[in-house]
């Protein structure tokens, strides 16, 4: 499971630009190819009627539709809180994402429904040659996209833009197979080799959609982060000697963001200045590592630590165990 907090830079990098800008420039520039596509596939498709091709302009298609999702989405969840969102807006990518792995599963299921209907009654291809221009183009068109979008998600985090660019990966693969295709169709009589394409693509397509339905529910049932990065976080705030046991520590996804909360143990007798000394630094380090996050600490004094706060208090029996799985939050906000 991808989690925002492992790729926690968002600053600017030598170029100047934002991870936030990049991400708005990235889905802009799906818009766009994924428009490009469509109107390139369809003409073919007029042409050719390929079973291949009507494959390739339903996955363009869906590619439009969810680019569009995401330009929404991307921007909409890094609106500010507000007095009915008081913890922002970043599950908005999350909804994007189910929403797109829904389109997948719709159009696999129609596009495998039109392959074993032509399968048991075959019509030729025309204007095969055209229909491999246009695919080889939507090759070189989509690797430059995917290229661009995997770099973007090194510096910044979106479950939006990582299920954007999982579209275009599995456009990549659906052109490839659509060419195969075609040319076997076209070029040597294997004419069922046009339907056989078509439902490959269709079945990888609904494979696709259940990684993107995981990783959207991931998001939208306040999912843990990653083991790892759980004891990432109970190691930075024990860097302070004054801090003596960490517990309660959940964490959750929210699109681009992650919200930590925990109880930390200190002194009885310690002011309550200090603490607040103590808290505002371990805050510091947990936000130089990520970047993304809204943090809550809530400090306890050692050795009177009784669990408390709510309903979820009995998270104190699955104590994090920094050698082993960690439980997934709940969360107690």
């Amino acid at each position: 499971m991808a989690s925002p907090a492992q790729t926690p830079k968002n600053k600017a990098e030598a170029g100047g630009m934002t991870a936030e800008r990049k991400l708005r420039l990235v889905s802009t520039l799906s818009v766009l190819v994924s428009a490009v596509l469509v109107v390139l596939k369809g003409a073919v498709l007029l042409a050719s009627g390929s079973l291949s091709i009507l494959a390739a302009l339903t996955d363009s298609g869906l590619d439009l539709v969810a680019s569009l999702i995401t330009f929404a989405a991307v921007r909409y969840a890094k609106t500010p809180p507000d007095r009915e969102h008081p913890f922002g807006h970043g599950k908005a990518e999350a909804f994007s994402a189910l929403f797109q792995a829904a389109l997948v599963f719709a159009s696999g299921a129609i596009i495998m429904q039109d392959c074993i209907s032509h399968l048991m009654h075959p019509q030729p291809i025309r204007e095969s040659g055209w229909a491999i221009v246009v695919l080889v183009v939507s090759v070189i068109l989509t690797f430059g996209l995917v290229a661009v979008q995997t770099r973007v998600l090194r510096d910044a985090a979106s479950v939006a833009v990582s299920a954007d660019r999982m579209h275009y990966v599995t456009d990549l693969v659906t052109n490839i197979v659509a060419i195969i295709g075609v040319a076997a169709a076209s070029f040597f009589g294997f004419g069922f080799m046009d339907s056989v394409s078509g439902f490959v693509m269709a079945a990888w397509f609904l494979w696709g959609a259940i990684g993107v339905l995981r990783e959207a529910s991931d998001h939208l049932m306040d999912h843990a982060m990653p083991p790892e990065d759980v004891r990432r976080i109970h190691d930075l705030v024990l860097e302070d000697a004054a801090v003596r046991e960490v517990h309660q520590l959940r964490t959750r996804l929210a699109g681009p963001y992650v919200l930590i909360q925990m109880h930390i143990e200190l002194e009885p007798d310690m002011s309550l200045t200090e603490a607040h000394r103590i808290i505002i630094a371990a805050e510091k380090r947990l936000v130089a590592a990520y970047p993304n996050a809204d943090i809550l600490i809530h400090p306890d004094p050692q050795g009177e630590a009784e669990p408390h706060g709510g309903v979820f208090t009995e998270i104190a029996a699955l104590e994090i165990d920094v050698d082993a799985e960690v439980a997934p939050g709940a969360d107690a906000q």
